[in-house]
C-alpha cells in the first residue's frame, strides 16, 4: 500500500469518527498518531504524539487566544454588551428593520472585543432577542438575524481563527487582523442592506419603532467609549507597532479588568464567572489545535499535501478557477464541520496550493474565514443556528434555519467582491509598520 493511499484512508478514517460525534480533536490525534506508527513505527508515533500536544500549550504565540477570550468575557459580564446593543438601537432603530440592523452593528462591535462567533451569537440573542420580541419582530427573521450577526465575530479582529491561521502559516497575527477590518465592514454593510430588502418586501417581520432624538444618540454613546477606546488602544498600538499581538491582548485584558474596576462592577463572582469560560473556551480551542498538529504531521509524511496541491496546480484551469474550487469545497465542507477545526484540517493541505499559484497568504486568510463564516448558519451544522434556537426555546431550529440564510446571499456577494477586488484586503495591510 502507497503512502498516499495510507493518507488518504486515514482522512476517511477521521470522517468516520467525526460522524460518529466524537470530538474532533480526539478523532484527529487518534488518527494521527496511528496514522504515524504505521508510516514510522510506534515509539516514533507517541513521541511526535508527546511533543505536538506539549508544544501546543507551552506556545506563546497562543497565549493571545486566552487573553482576548478574557477581555470579551469581562466586557460581557460587566453588562457592556447591552450597552453596546441600546447605542446600536438608537443609531439605526429608526430604520425599516432598525433592531435587526442594530443587532448587526452591535455583533459587529462586540466581536471586535469578542473573537468568537458562536460567542457573541450567544451574547446577542440574550440582548437583542427580548427586545424585537418586545416590537413584534417576526420570530424566525429575529433570530436568523442574531445567528447571521454572530458570524461577523469570526472576521472582525481580533478573530480566534485568525490567531490560528497565523500560527499555522507563520504568517503576521497583525496583518491578519488588519485584513480583516475592511472585509467585516462589508458585511455588515450587506447585512444591513438585506435586512432592508427583507422589510421593505415584507413589512410584518419588523413593525415600526419609536423615534429617538440626536441628543439620545450622542447620549447613547457614553455607555461604550471606554471599550471603543480600548479597542483603538488595542488595534491600534498593535498596528502602530507598539505592541506585539501578545502584548496587544495582555493590554486588552488588564485595560477590560480596569474599565470594570472604573464602573465598579469588579466583583470576584464576575471574575471568576470570566476565568472559568475563558478556560473552558481557550482549553477546547487548544486541544483542537493540538489534534490538528498531530494529524497535520501524519499527513506530511505521507505526501497528501503535496499531491493534492500538484493536483490542483495541474488542472486545466486558471489560478482564479482553482480558487473557486477550494473556496466552494470550504463552503460545503464548512456546514458539516466547526470552522476552527475545519481550518485546522485544510490548511495543512491547501496552503501549499495556494502559494504554489501565487495568491496571497494574508488575502487567502480572510477568505478563508469569509467562507467558513456561510458554514455557522448553513444546514445541517450550523453551529450559530444551534446556538440561538437554544437561547430561545420558543423558536423552531428550522425558522432560524429559514430566517439566517438570505444573509447567506450577503456572504456570497461579499466573497465574490473580495475576489475580484484582494486590494480592499491588501491594501491595509501595506500601513502596517
Amino acid at each position: 500500500m502507497s503512502d498516499l493511499q495510507i493518507g488518504l484512508m486515514g482522512i476517511a478514517l477521521l470522517f468516520a469518527l467525526l460522524a460518529t460525534s466524537m470530538p474532533v480533536a480526539f478523532a484527529m490525534t487518534i488518527v494521527g498518531t496511528a496514522g504515524f506508527a504505521v508510516m514510522v513505527n510506534g515509539s516514533a508515533a507517541l513521541h511526535v504524539l508527546v511533543t505536538d500536544w506539549y508544544d501546543t500549550f507551552s506556545n506563546y504565540g497562543l497565549t493571545v487566544i486566552p487573553l482576548f477570550v478574557f477581555m470579551g468575557q469581562v466586557a460581557f459580564h460587566t453588562g457592556l454588551s447591552r450597552k453596546l446593543f441600546a447605542a446600536a438601537q438608537c443609531w439605526f432603530g429608526w430604520l425599516r428593520g432598525g433592531l435587526a440592523m442594530a443587532t448587526i452593528g452591535a455583533c459587529a462591535t462586540f466581536g471586535a472585543i469578542c473573537g468568537s462567533g458562536p460567542a457573541t451569537a450567544a451574547t446577542m440573542a440574550a440582548v437583542a432577542l427580548p427586545e424585537m420580541k418586545r416590537y413584534k419582530y417576526d420570530p424566525g427573521f429575529a433570530a436568523g438575524t442574531v445567528a447571521a450577526g454572530g458570524s461577523i465575530g469570526m472576521l472582525i479582529p481580533p478573530s480566534v481563527v485568525f490567531i490560528v491561521y497565523g500560527v499555522m502559516t507563520e504568517q503576521s497575527i497583525g496583518k491578519l487582523f488588519l485584513a480583516g477590518i475592511v472585509p467585516g465592514v462589508i458585511v455588515s454593510l450587506l447585512f444591513m442592506v438585506t435586512v432592508w430588502g427583507l422589510c421593505t418586501r415584507n413589512p410584518a417581520l419588523a413593525p415600526p419603532t419609536a423615534s429617538v432624538t440626536w441628543r439620545q444618540r450622542v447620549r447613547s454613546l457614553a455607555g461604550v467609549v471606554e471599550i471603543l477606546l480600548l479597542f483603538g488602544l488595542v488595534m491600534g498600538g498593535m498596528f502602530a507597532g507598539w505592541f506585539t499581538p501578545t502584548e496587544a491582548a495582555a493590554v486588552g485584558a488588564a485595560g477590560s479588568v480596569a474599565i470594570a474596576v472604573l464602573q465598579g462592577k469588579c466583583r470576584f463572582r464576575m471574575l471568576a464567572a470570566a476565568l472559568n469560560e475563558t478556560l473552558r473556551t481557550s482549553c477546547m480551542v487548544l486541544v483542537i489545535v493540538a489534534g490538528a498538529t498531530v494529524f497535520g504531521h501524519f499527513l506530511q509524511i505521507t505526501n497528501v499535501p503535496t499531491q493534492l496541491a500538484a493536483g490542483l496546480a495541474g488542472l486545466p484551469l486558471p489560478p482564479a478557477g482553482i480558487m473557486l474550487v477550494i473556496l466552494l469545497f470550504y463552503l460545503v465542507a464548512g456546514a458539516f464541520l466547526d470552522a476552527l477545526a475545519l481550518v485546522l484540517l485544510t490548511v495543512p493541505i491547501f496552503y501549499p496550493v495556494v502559494l504554489t499559484l501565487g495568491f496571497d497568504p494574508i488575502w487567502f486568510g480572510v477568505m478563508i474565514v469569509l467562507v467558513t463564516q456561510m458554514g455557522v448558519i448553513s444546514p445541517p451544522v450550523g453551529v450559530n443556528v444551534y446556538v440561538v434556537s437554544g437561547m430561545d426555546r420558543a423558536v423552531s431550529l428550522q425558522s432560524v434555519f429559514k430566517g439566517a440564510l438570505p444573509y447567506l446571499v450577503a456572504l456570497m456577494v461579499a466573497t465574490l467582491l473580495l475576489l475580484a477586488l484582494p486590494q480592499l484586503v491588501l491594501a491595509p495591510v501595506a500601513w502596517m509598520k
